[in-house]
């Protein structure tokens, strides 16, 4: 066999296996560092106090009609509830989309006015979360979530026609 040739099905077979592993351990890795982020800021929200009613004019429509307590309700549990779901790969989608509407109102109410660093609580955070959701958003939890695990139960089970 030429060289050429064994260098060529080297890397398409070195391709394969990477796209392979991607397709566990890529997801998982945005999955555990998005939980780990929101779950901090849940736990801050938890022990601390409602400071929602001090930017209540600044939310976004529906939201700006919220009571203030239940938005900050709402905030701290999809926080703290939301990151279990991603670190487990359950409802990942949903999840997804809880998280992804919570930081775009973030980013309108406390971050837009701020400029872009993070060190002048800009809105440099929000759009890596934004960025960062995309793939989950788009193809899912990846193999090691128990989203994988229930749909292939799901496919076991379900007749196709």
């Amino acid at each position: 066999m030429k060289p050429i040739l064994r260098v060529a099905i080297w890397t398409s077979d070195l391709h394969y296996c990477a796209n392979r592993i991607g397709e566990w351990v890529a997801p998982l890795g945005l999955r555990l560092l998005l939980a780990y982020e929101f779950l901090e800021s849940g736990l801050e929200k938890f022990h601390g106090e409602n400071w929602f009613a001090d930017i209540q004019d600044r939310f976004p429509f529906p939201f700006s009609l919220i009571p203030p307590e239940i938005s900050w309700q709402i905030a701290t549990w999809t926080e703290l509830l939301g990151p279990v779901a991603l670190a487990l790969g359950l409802a990942t989608r949903l999840t997804s989309v809880s998280l992804v509407v919570l930081t775009v109102v973030a980013w309108v109410s406390v971050h837009a006015g701020n400029g872009y660093n993070v060190a002048e609580n800009g809105w440099k955070l929000p759009l890596i979360y934004l960025i960062m959701f995309t793939p989950l958003l788009l193809n899912g939890a990846g193999r090691l979530s128990l989203d994988h695990v229930v749909a292939r139960c799901l496919r076991k089970k379900l007749p196709i026609a």
